[in-house]
């Protein structure tokens, strides 16, 4: 491709190097995916067998939000959550009804609910998280030790990546959660 300069012509010249990274970048990402829906499959195991009252994917996320940010209230956990008030109610209602979450008045204002996990919510999650390191731990033991170290590496490398801000705000990391907060360890 020429391109017209002051007073030359300037041929633009491309290396391969960027359609390279490109490819690596495509070829990773693909893979990831792949490694992403085999770990959906084995969380729903994992979920379905911590608890004789399994939840939704959605019931799940309620608690994660709720464990991180103890005496939240039903517009803070719709707002984090991107719901309709009702939605998160009802949500609600399910968890409360199995016994993982309870309402209670709040200090702040006696006109709004907060809501906390209980002994049983905890015990659940812990249960659930037990399952899947177990889960987890068991496919890592079979790599090979170059493989967990490049595991190792590449996961750190990724979940830097993710804390960037360019990717705030994006789906994939829209969980309620600032570049700040996913500073901090977060359990799955």
């Amino acid at each position: 491709m020429t391109r017209p300069c002051a007073s030359a012509t300037v041929r633009s010249v491309t290396s391969p190097a960027p359609r390279r990274r490109a490819a690596t970048s495509a070829r990773a990402a693909s893979e990831l995916s792949e490694v992403v829906e085999l770990l959906e499959v084995l969380w729903e195991r994992g979920r379905d067998a911590a608890s004789p009252a399994p939840v939704s994917s959605a019931q799940l996320r309620v608690l994660y939000i709720i464990e991180r940010d103890e005496g939240i209230n039903l517009r803070g956990l719709g707002a984090l959550m991107g719901a309709a008030p009702s939605s998160v109610s009802r949500l609600c209602d399910r968890l409360q009804a199995v016994g993982f979450v309870e309402r209670g008045t709040s200090r702040a204002s006696r006109r709004e609910l907060e809501l906390r996990l209980t002994p049983g919510g905890r015990r659940f999650l812990a249960e659930l998280r037990a399952r899947r390191e177990e889960a987890l731990t068991a496919a890592i033991a079979a790599m090979s030790p170059a493989a967990r170290g490049a595991l190792v590496e590449g996961l750190a490398g990724f979940r830097t990546a993710l804390e960037l801000p360019a990717l705030e705000g994006n789906a994939l990391v829209a969980d309620g959660r600032s570049g700040e907060d996913m500073a901090s360890p977060r359990r799955p």
